[in-house]
């Protein structure tokens, strides 16, 4: 996804000096026309691909760690040895290449013709496994029972009707204009066939956790040895009453597309309701497009309780500049022909409305079969619900989190591609504990908002640098504990804190 970097650094090939090449210390250079990542892993020389197999982004830039590398845009992790995709976002493999010392030198010869990883033998195989929702998590469910060795049955019920797709982008570049449409399916249409993965197009009416069985909307059921809940979430609708501009919504590709089609067939003016992430996404990606672009929310700063005061203030400021205008402080009360009118009375004009008041999980199916729930479908440390053999992962998923030891339900798209990892292995007999470290992107025009860890508060921020600056660390601190880190482009420092979430971890 995205387009190759030029080539930079040297012709490996030609080989370099084998004291160049330092443990832990990875070397960027080019071998065939491509960029290839040369590191020393306990004491041998490794080769591979240099380029983020997500968004392209530079590893040479990211973060080396126990034989791994981070990338520094979205925090997926590759094995240096093989080039092996380790963690999400990420979906597939690096190129691996041979690499060879001789005469004091360090030669990368060619790409390794084999795998880049060798599925494992599961400790466990169920004899089916039945996923319902074909979103991130249970996508990535899907490729974690193959990339694991499982053989057998993996039915996917999703009643959407189109191939999961790279939902971050839907509200980004897609929404603005700067994505290709080829970029947003996850996979090819051919990649479900091809893996053996049925996938059926129908909504699942009921649950019976008990016996693990799945009925249809038609009436038909399917049993299964396992189950993944991966439902998500939906938009929260609002109540507007009266006829005015229409009111869309952002979940789906089809979503985005409706957006584009109100954006491109003639309209000059949106109102956005929500000072949400995505709704202030969608306005800079709408302000790309030239419209006239309003925000009506009920906060008095932008992103105020994720983000704090100093990002809240640079985020409003940002979108100021680029013409976005704010009513804080305000509810959309009703519509009337080409107005929203909000709760003091006053109109503001708009074509069509775009609502992002947040969304709420969907949890109707597991709530039905009598599983545990508690605003999300409650799992224990290892993603199974109250009942043996189903599992939740995703938006709905409330997990006991051991970096800030509460049960927490996160809607991060990351995070619910690593929630399919875990659910996947244990599925499969690993019994895994998930500890990943929450973490998504922002993009609001030239500014990039990394953030890692979970704050629901905090007693104090931390600003290193300056937000105008689009250089800046933000602390999220509470007692003495570091909960999250906020940074615009300092990716290598944002990907040291997961690190350090991650090692302060204990079971």
């Amino acid at each position: 996804m995205g387009n190759q970097p030029e080539l930079s650094g040297p012709d490996l090939q030609q080989g370099i000096a084998a004291t160049d090449v330092k443990e832990g210390q990875p070397v960027l250079g080019h071998a065939a026309g491509e960029a290839v990542l040369l590191t020393r892993v306990d004491g041998t020389c490794h080769a591979i691909g240099a380029v983020c197999s997500h968004y392209s982004g530079p590893l040479a830039e990211g973060l080396v760690v126990d034989g791994t590398v981070r990338c520094p845009w979205h925090h997926a992790c590759f094995s240096l040895k093989t080039g092996a995709m380790l963690r999400t976002p990420a979906l597939n493999d690096l190129p691996c290449w041979r690499v060879e010392e001789l005469g004091g030198k360090v030669f990368v010869r060619g790409k390794v013709d084999r795998p880049a990883s060798t599925p494992r033998k599961p400790k466990r195989a169920p004899e089916s496994v039945g996923i319902v929702g074909a979103g991130a998590a249970g996508q990535v469910v899907a490729e974690t029972l193959r990339r694991e060795g499982y053989e057998g049955p993996i039915t996917m019920f999703d009643p959407v009707g189109s191939e999961p797709v790279d939902r971050p982008n839907l509200s980004k570049d897609y929404l603005a204009g700067n994505a290709q449409p080829e970029w947003i399916p996850l996979r090819g249409e051919d990649w479900h066939g091809e893996h053996h993965v049925e996938m059926v197009r129908s909504d699942v009416a009921a649950l019976d956790a008990r016996t693990r069985r799945l009925t249809m909307r038609d009436g038909t059921a399917r049993d299964f040895d396992a189950i993944v809940l991966a439902t998500g979430a939906e938009p929260i609708r609002l109540p507007l009453e009266g006829k005015g501009p229409p009111v869309l919504y952002l979940r789906t590709l089809a979503d985005s597309d409706a957006i584009i089609k109100a954006a491109t067939g003639g309209a000059t003016r949106v109102v956005v309701l929500g000072a949400s992430f995505i709704g202030l996404e969608v306005a800079a990606s709408l302000r790309a497009r030239n419209l006239e672009v309003h925000v009506a929310a009920p906060e008095a700063r932008p992103l105020e309780r994720v983000m704090g005061v100093e990002l809240g203030d640079f985020i409003r400021s940002l979108h100021e500049e680029k013409g976005v205008v704010f009513h804080l402080g305000r509810l959309a009360k009703s519509l009337d022909a080409g107005h929203v009118v909000l709760d003091d009375g006053s109109r503001v004009a708009a074509d069509f409305v775009v609502a992002g008041v947040g969304v709420r999980p969907r949890v109707q199916l597991a709530e039905a079969a009598g599983l545990r729930t508690d605003k999300g479908v409650v799992v224990d440390e290892r993603l199974m619900t109250s009942v043996p053999n189903v599992y939740a992962a995703g938006d709905i998923a409330r997990w006991p989190d051991p970096h800030t030891g509460a049960n927490i339900r996160v809607e991060h798209w990351v995070l619910a591609e690593r929630h399919g990892q875990t659910v996947a292995r244990n599925i499969l007999g690993a019994a895994e504990r998930f500890d990943g470290v929450p973490f998504f992107w922002s993009a609001h025009y030239d500014a990039i908002i990394n953030y890692v860890g979970h704050a629901e508060r905090w007693d104090r921020t931390v600003v290193e640098g300056s937000p105008a600056d689009r250089d800046c660390l933000v602390r999220y601190v509470a007692g003495d504990k570091e909960l999250a880190v906020a940074s615009i482009f300092r990716d290598r420092e944002n990907l040291e804190a997961e690190l350090k979430m991650e090692r302060e971890v204990s079971f």
